[in-house]
């Protein structure tokens, strides 16, 4: 009759876990005639919760309510509703009367199913009712732990039981079990991180090794095609892909776990790219205003940010928005948190933490570091992430120009801006200012040159603002060197649509303007767009116009040099230098040098030079014909002829051109 009821017992207790809460008392009073066909002596309240059982069970397992059963005095005055049963509170156990229930169940013997999601709120429960082996030998703590062991061997169940924790936080924390879970999931990270990149460098260092191979009779030494960097970058992209597969699962983690999981993992040494993408990850799913464009339902950071192309899943879609004031304390707590290294957490990201920052009004302190990580990488921003809008409380501008400038004057002051990693000529050679400017060179390349030009195209962005001041578009315009600046395009398109924008500045204010520009650095294309320039100072026009000529002069001046050398040598080819190349002036090195080694094929010797004097000729005239019209409109306004005359006879059209003309029909 007693194995009987106990095999009923264990039927009702599996049907009880598809039936609600308050049938509670129902099954456990059935259960309990089925078992032993005795009534109840005790009754346990765990909150809402009342359980009917037996004390013989409890008493043998669990210290706690052998205690309290033994000190339990019933009440002077029964109204006759408990029947004199013994009534025990248990409000404060840990896990609540889910636990309890799985506690009281292995005190009957029942068969209890233990997993990942309960196993640590049955631990703590067991702690809280003593239920060690002093009472019985391996009574539910010893059991728990042997199961919170194997939990502790796997990655998804050791997540899994760090979110559990957070119901059952100050027990768990007594007995480390939290402290437990968090160094099983570093440990896990770290080594696998240190594998993926080991794999990713070894793939990476082969790849390499295989454009080098050499051909040994026609036929590549190595595995892969010479050049093979195709196969290379998928290598290294494949062994990538596998550092973010853990940035998801520790996303959903509470902000307290997530930091203490990252400080884990920066304690045993995983470096601080994995780190910062999984902040980053971590932080699109709190903060879906990063990304422009972007709602909270679809937030995803991948690609730019870092963190690998991985959108956040349902359940992380179905979080709530948090508040105003949490998002704000997020968003300190994540930039207080991301690595102190350079370029770990791409700019982009940077500034939509700034941007974020800004709209929740964090604390300056916040901001500023902000700033300065942006600052230290400003070459890698992109245009549209730097249009900061202006959310301030004095909104005098569309755009936030003082955040910027702020920015600006970080990277210039950084430790790389004063060191090597940007080019500052401190010999500048003859002729080069007048010369075109070479694309190629090694100042384009330079950080600060593509700050220059990121520059450039962000005041051109908030120049047409009407509320913009001169004296803050100069100051942000100026901060820039000038030998930053290889062309100065994009300074003149800016100054442009500024001017445009502001037609009522007077000249003064406009030639103040100007200075910011140099002429010299123009190409031929903004030349000429400068030269019918009407909203321009003339004296800007004339000095174009001046620069424009004395190059052309020089160009010609090369043209002509390239051509007697052909015409002496006899064969078309110019004469060599003593160093193996053709002598060429500096002023003409940009298109004259290519030119003359073109001269030195077989069969072009003698019409390349005869197509490149026409050239010149139509550009000598067309730019005559900008001159004849400057002079009109010189002397529309009341200018002397004198002065012209003086400007012609610097720049050599008043001699060298003409005497150049019988020269180039001639030949």
């Amino acid at each position: 009759m007693h194995i009987l009821g106990r095999f009923r017992l264990s039927l009702i207790a599996n049907l009880y876990t598809s039936i609600p809460n308050t049938c509670l008392i129902l099954i456990l009073s059935i259960a309990r005639r089925c078992m032993t066909e005795l009534e109840s002596d005790v009754v346990v309240e765990v909150g809402e919760m009342s359980f009917y059982l037996h004390k013989f069970p409890l008493l043998s397992r669990s210290g706690v309510l052998q205690r309290m059963i033994s000190e339990y005095q019933a009440p002077q005055e029964d109204g006759g509703g408990g029947g004199g049963m013994c009534t025990l509170q248990l409000d404060d156990i840990p896990g609540g009367a889910k636990a309890f229930e799985l506690a009281a169940r292995f005190c009957y013997d029942v068969k209890i199913e233990l997993n990942a999601h309960n196993v640590v709120c049955l631990r703590c429960a067991a702690e809280y009712l003593r239920m060690t082996d002093d009472y019985a030998e391996g009574n539910l703590i010893t059991q728990a732990e042997s199961f919170l062991a194997d939990v502790l061997a796997n990655w998804k169940d050791s997540i899994k039981a760090l979110e559990t924790c957070e119901g059952v936080l100050p027990t768990a924390e007594d007995l480390h079990i939290v402290s437990r879970c968090i160094t099983a999931l570093a440990s896990k990270a770290c080594a696998s991180d240190a594998a993926a990149a080991a794999s990713a460098s070894a793939v990476a260092v082969a790849a390499k090794n295989a454009s080098y191979d050499a051909l040994w009779n026609g036929i590549g030494s190595g595995g892969t095609p010479r050049g093979g960097g195709g196969g290379g970058a998928a290598g290294a992209a494949a062994g990538c892909s596998g550092m973010d597969w853990w940035y998801e699962d520790v996303s959903f983690l509470s902000l307290p776990m997530f930091k203490r999981l990252i400080q884990a993992m920066e304690g045993k040494g995983m470096r601080p790219e994995s780190i910062a993408g999984a902040i980053m990850f971590y932080a699109g799913r709190f903060l879906p205003g990063l990304k422009r464009n972007t709602s909270f339902s679809n937030a995803s950071f991948g690609g730019d940010c870092g963190a690998g192309s991985r959108s956040i899943t349902p359940r992380a879609a179905n979080v709530s928005a948090p508040s105003e004031g949490d998002q704000r304390y997020f968003l300190e707590e994540i930039v207080a948190l991301l690595p102190a290294k350079k370029g770990v957490a791409s700019t982009r990201f940077l500034l939509g933490m700034l941007r974020t920052a800004m709209l929740l009004h964090a604390s300056p302190l916040c901001r500023e570091n902000l700033e300065r990580r942006i600052g230290a990488q400003l070459e890698d921003a992109c245009l549209d992430d730097l249009l900061v809008p202006n959310l301030g409380y004095t909104v005098e501008t569309l755009y936030d120009i003082d955040c910027v400038q702020r920015i600006l004057d970080y990277f210039m002051s950084s430790t790389d801006g004063l060191g090597t990693g940007y080019t500052s000529p401190a010999v500048v050679e003859e002729g080069s200012q007048l010369g075109a400017p070479h694309a190629g060179s090694p100042s384009s390349l330079s950080p600060i040159t593509m700050v220059a030009k990121l520059m450039d195209g962000y005041l051109a962005e908030v120049a047409p603002d009407t509320n913009l001041k001169l004296p803050k578009f100069q100051a942000l315009a100026a901060v820039v060197p000038d030998y930053a600046r290889p062309v100065d395009d994009g300074i003149y398109r800016a100054m442009d649509i500024y001017l445009k924008s502001h037609p009522w500045l007077s000249e003064s204010e406009r030639e103040q303007l100007c200075r910011l520009m140099n002429c010299q650095k123009l190409s031929l294309e903004a030349c000429t767009h400068a030269a019918q320039n009407e909203r321009l100072p003339l004296r800007v026009v004339v000095q174009v116009l001046f620069f424009e000529q004395l190059r052309l002069r020089t160009s010609i001046a090369g043209w002509f040099f390239v051509s007697g050398n052909a015409a002496a040598g006899g064969d078309g080819a110019p004469q060599p230098h003593p160093g193996g190349s053709a002598i060429v002036p500096k002023g003409a090195a940009a298109a004259g040098q290519s030119d003359a080694d073109a001269e030195a094929d077989e069969g072009k010797g003698k019409e390349l030079p005869a197509e490149a004097i026409t050239d010149v000729k139509a550009r000598v005239s067309e730019l005559e014909k900008e001159c004849m019209s400057m002079k009109q409109e010189i002397r529309r306004l009341g200018k002397p002829r004198r002065s012209w005359s003086l400007l012609t006879r610097k720049c050599g059209f008043g001699t060298k051109v003409q005497q150049a003309q019988p020269t180039m029909s001639g030949k």
